[in-house]
């Protein structure tokens, strides 16, 4: 019943995203025909032609209900701007957020755990003292102003815009290296604010573990330090963090519209930033349904993951 309940919850977030999303999205500023005609000699008829055409020119509820009943058919409706299924707009931007978000998360994740529990378990000491002090101070810092900083420090040797190169050559290796030369500053501005949050968090659960009374039996039986560590507090500490790296997962890729703002990286988040411009409504939609989804999905399988990690939690 927990399971089913979670799942149903699960379904019920996404939904009131969607619903809320349609009437949030109304009141962005802008008239989306007005936008797609810019620069072009239109007269009015043609620009009521196009409402029409789109469904703009119908009462709100009956613009809802049709964005609603297509939603639950699995259709996105029809970008204004690109003029094809917002579907397949997101499905051509999805991979580069992917290669981004997952490159950063993975690097922040071991580079995170391995920060946060050689801190823990030298608390005090000059090592856990600029550890922290760094990790508080990059995990306040806002994510577009860190990129721009960078941009502006190492501009001169790593591309700050775009994902590749025009005048590259065609084959896979040097496809690949030039994609990985443009990803570095990017995934180095997600993984400075994201590996912040995994060692400050680290440290905090391995602190509370180090003064459980099953340590000190461990030490009493004549155990190594790096034993009681490695065999002990170290598995009971991460289950917090693995929890987190799923629960921040879905909020990375959502927070990833700054940095591909930044960095004109052409993933999901700078084409939110450019939906908005419009605004090009379904497209606004559909992103927030794909972002919303990720968030939901991603804090399921954290519940589920912590359940099957620590017999004690329910999930059934």
């Amino acid at each position: 019943m927990r399971l089913a309940g979670r799942f149903g919850g699960a379904a019920l977030s996404l939904l009131m995203v969607a619903v809320l999303g349609f009437f949030l999205f109304r009141v962005v500023p802008g008239d989306p025909v007005v936008s797609m005609t810019r620069g072009r000699p239109t007269t009015a008829a043609m620009q009521a032609e196009l409402r029409a055409q789109f469904g703009l020119d119908r009462p709100l509820h009956e613009q809802f209900w049709s964005y609603f009943t297509s939603l639950l058919q699995g259709d996105l409706g029809t970008s204004f701007t690109f003029r094809r299924p917002v579907s397949e707009v997101i499905g051509e931007r999805l991979g580069p957020t992917l290669l981004l978000v997952g490159t950063a998360t993975l690097i922040a994740v071991l580079l995170g755990l391995w920060l946060g529990m050689r801190a823990a378990w030298r608390r005090d000491s000059l090592f856990d003292k600029v550890t922290t002090g760094v990790s508080l101070t990059l995990w306040a810092v806002p994510t577009f102003w860190l990129g721009m900083l960078l941009m502006m420090a190492t501009g001169d040797l790593f591309p700050s815009r775009g994902m590749r190169d025009t005048d590259t050559a065609p084959d896979f290796v040097s496809q690949a290296l030039d994609v990985g030369h443009h990803l570095v500053l990017p995934s180095v501005t997600l993984v400075a604010v994201v590996c912040a949050e995994y060692a400050l968090v680290m440290r905090s659960s391995l602190l509370e573990e180090m003064h459980a009374p099953y340590l000190t039996t461990a030490r009493a039986k004549g155990l190594r330090d790096d034993l009681v560590r490695r065999r002990h507090a170290v598995p009971n500490a991460v289950l917090p963090a693995i929890t987190l790296v799923f629960l921040r997962f879905g909020l990375v890729v959502a927070g990833a519209i700054t940095t591909e703002t930044v960095f004109s990286w052409p993933g999901l988040g700078l084409l939110f930033y450019d939906a908005l411009t419009g605004p090009d409504y379904f497209l606004l939609q559909g992103l927030l349904v794909v972002t919303a989804g990720a968030v939901v999905v991603m804090n399921l399988l954290a519940d589920l993951l912590h359940g099957v990690l620590d017999p004690r939690v329910k999930v059934v």
